[in-house]
């Protein structure tokens, strides 16, 4: 079991840091990408992505293995510190089910709050991902 810094954590990803390209251009290198569904929450759109737990909803988004730095750097070192790291599991069509670490907002956007500059990039990001666009 590797216990050095290198090591690597399953991050789900569900904003535009599914973009590989995005994060690659955050100094983050994305491996072992991986399509995934996270039964029992929806995707919100506020200023800010987040996911809300509903019964019967599923977010799609995208699996990457990081390293503890990388993902500390995408959201504590980049001014995105209301998001919280929260354990999940998520099905993947590679591995079945993964546990993997998930940022979500720990208070969700109100519900006037939108984003329509940001849903239309993380619509054409999904869409060139072949992912399935959020019923919002």
């Amino acid at each position: 079991m590797d216990n050095s810094a290198d090591r690597l954590v399953d991050v789900f990803f569900y904003g535009l840091y599914m973009d590989p390209e995005l994060l690659q251009s955050r100094g983050v290198t994305p491996r072992n990408p991986r399509t995934g569904v996270l039964p029992g929450y929806r995707l919100r759109i506020g200023r800010m992505a987040t996911l809300l737990r509903v019964p019967h909803g599923e977010a799609h988004g995208i699996v990457y293995a990081l390293t503890h730095e990388e993902l500390n750097s995408l959201y504590w070192g980049a001014g995105l510190d209301a998001y919280v790291a929260e354990p999940v599991t998520v099905r993947t069509s590679a591995d079945g089910s993964v546990a993997a670490l998930c940022c979500n907002l720990l208070v969700p956007p109100d519900d006037e709050e939108e984003n329509p500059a940001y849903l239309g990039k993380l619509n054409q990001c999904m869409t060139r991902l072949g992912l399935p666009l959020p019923g919002l």
